[in-house]
């Protein structure tokens, strides 16, 4: 199957939520060195990388994913505002945009599931 066919065959809803995972993925990926190289936040991109990829692929495991992700990424989330967030504006807007985000996206990947 050729990549422009496995394309058409998403709906835009699916085709965002995979850019989201990757684009999530790589940014994660991009602030590691910058961080101080945390095995959390290095766990979360490759996680974030291959909900991307179980998605596009359509796996079976990859409403499992999507749930740890969710999980993983409230958890992350909630802690940096708690901990950081309230003294650094840039990384609470952000966090709290990032989880946001993930818990519209797990509520749509969810909502529009085909069994």
């Amino acid at each position: 199957m050729s990549f422009a066919s496995k394309m058409k065959s998403f709906n835009p809803l699916q085709l965002a939520s995979i850019g989201f995972y990757a684009v999530a993925g790589i940014i994660l990926l991009a602030f590691l060195p910058l961080t101080s190289y945390p095995p959390h936040v290095g766990f979360l991109a490759i996680l974030s990388l291959i909900t991307a990829y179980s998605l596009f692929a359509k796996r079976g495991w990859a409403p499992w994913l999507v749930a740890i992700v969710l999980i993983v990424t409230s958890v992350f989330a909630l802690d940096t505002l708690l901990s950081a967030g309230f003294s650094n504006v840039l990384v609470g807007v952000s966090m709290f945009a990032y989880a946001v985000l993930t818990w519209l996206v797990t509520a749509i990947l969810m909502l529009k599931r085909k069994d």
